[in-house]
């Protein structure tokens, strides 16, 4: 017997390129047989955004269903030793998880958390029933070596997992949907592929013998992974009958990084950690047989908040959020099943410390760091190669009057991103958090303020854990 409500499914890869999901048609080297087997079935979105372009804050705003911004969830953490005492979701704002819980729903985590380490902040204290997680913002994908982060399972440290990562998460995805019966489930399925330590099995990378780049090769390998590991668990769906019952949302908490990871967000231009198109714009696909059209391509632009309120509505539950700011998501089930022909947002932001950007219709403000602000027309330039800003100034000043208006309406920053540069372990800062930082490996110098991540993204001589 099908459950009353749909049960859901929410994939969440890692540092993914536009252009690496073989559906949206530009890389022709890896092939993600299953990946595109989902698109097929219901609605790619060629227009969806990350509502940051780094790892920490996109997942608050995937989970919270609205701007990061409203609770100062701004920044990444840096390393959790090192992390701001107060970082995390805060617990005034609830997740996803904790709504379809309350909803009737059974709900299960698998893979990696990265938005609170404290206690009461971790994803089996967040509304999560079943979780098999890491706390952090990368580890290896092979047995833990001395250092990584640990594997908690239902909040408890677990003894080293032995088989690759991306396997193992797949493996506890299947077990808990094989458990659950006629009762509805939620099942947080986000995969650290693609995110460094570039990390993949001989097996795996046999796959691509014509990549002669080690690196894309490498990513190749990781990639497969993942995608056999969906594979595995859309399968499972199948074989107990609950596929036309199972909603399922793919998404990427932001693009790209080439220099680290040798993914690609063609034809954008930018990467993670940018606020052009190649650091937001990002694979996404919703599906669901026999309520969303099979094949289906929505241009117009969403946000990864709109899976969160997608995801409620398809539920049966109100998308109202009590006492807590409220949600920014929108339930895009209307725009993709013809009762809705509008757009979805006239509207949407980006801010990360003195970096931002805002696209309203196809008009997108960028300020980049070391620039002046810059305006684009994305309806004839995805590559954001001419700044009209010179050409429209009209437009270019309502643009940042609106950017403007919503900024100041959002809470500001409650933390920077720390690491041993600017912190010591347990998360008191040396120095004030927003005077100049040169960190000892790094190539690049950068406001600690604003997110010293970013100053590694492209120094060969950086420890892949600054990239989190």
């Amino acid at each position: 017997m099908a459950a009353e409500k749909p049960n859901i499914i929410l994939i969440l890869a890692d540092d993914l390129g536009y252009a690496d999901l073989g559906a949206n048609g530009y890389a022709t080297d890896i092939a993600t047989p299953n990946l595109n087997a989902l698109a097929a079935t219901g609605a790619r979105f060629s227009a969806g955004y990350a509502t940051h372009p780094v790892c920490s804050p996109s997942r608050a705003g995937l989970n919270s269903g609205m701007y990061q911004h409203r609770f100062g969830f701004e920044h990444n953490s840096g390393p959790e030793e090192y992390a701001a005492a107060n970082f995390g979701l805060p617990r005034h704002i609830p997740t996803l998880a904790e709504k379809l819980k309350k909803g009737g729903y059974r709900t299960s985590m698998v893979g990696k958390w990265h938005i609170g380490f404290r206690e009461g902040l971790r994803p089996h204290e967040r509304g999560f029933d079943d979780t098999y997680v890491f706390h952090s913002g990368a580890r290896s994908f092979y047995p833990s070596p001395k250092g990584n982060s640990p594997l908690v399972r239902n909040g408890e440290v677990t003894a080293n997992e032995p088989a690759y990562l991306t396997d193992a998460f797949g493996d506890e995805a299947i077990r808990f949907i094989g458990e659950q019966g006629d009762k509805p489930w939620f099942l947080y399925l986000a995969f650290s592929a693609v995110h460094t330590p570039m990390e993949a099995t001989k097996e795996y990378e046999a796959r691509f013998p014509h990549i002669k780049d080690p690196k894309r090769r490498t990513l190749a390998g990781m990639l497969a992974a993942m995608d056999d590991a969906i594979g595995r668990t859309l399968k499972k769906v199948r074989e107990l009958g609950m596929e036309e019952n199972t909603l399922v949302l793919f998404y990427s908490d932001n693009g790209g990084i080439p220099p680290l990871n040798a993914s690609l967000n063609t034809p954008l231009r930018g990467m993670k950690g940018s606020f052009f198109e190649g650091g937001i714009r990002v694979p996404f696909v919703i599906s669901w047989p026999g309520t969303i059209p099979a094949g289906l391509v929505y241009e117009n632009p969403v946000m990864g908040f709109d899976m969160h309120a997608t995801a409620l509505a398809a539920a049966g539950l109100s998308l109202e959020n009590g006492d807590a700011p409220p949600i920014d998501g929108v339930d895009l089930l209307p725009y993709l099943i013809g009762k809705n022909d509008g757009r979805p947002h006239e509207a949407l932001f980006w801010r990360s410390g003195k970096k931002y950007a805002a696209r309203v219709g196809d008009l997108k403000l960028v300020q980049s760091r070391n620039s002046s602000p810059m305006l684009f027309d994305l309806a004839h330039d995805l590559g954001e190669t001419t700044d009209l800003a010179a050409d429209r100034p009209e437009q270019f000043t309502q643009i940042k009057k609106t950017f403007r208006t919503w900024s100041e309406s959002m809470m500001k920053s409650q933390w920077t991103r720390q690491d041993h540069n600017n912190a010591k372990r347990g998360g008191e800062l040396k120095v004030d958090p927003f005077v100049l930082v040169i960190t000892a490996n790094c190539k690049r110098s950068c406001f600690s303020g604003e997110s010293c991540r970013a100053s590694s993204e492209y120094s060969s001589n950086c420890s892949p854990a600054l990239a989190a």
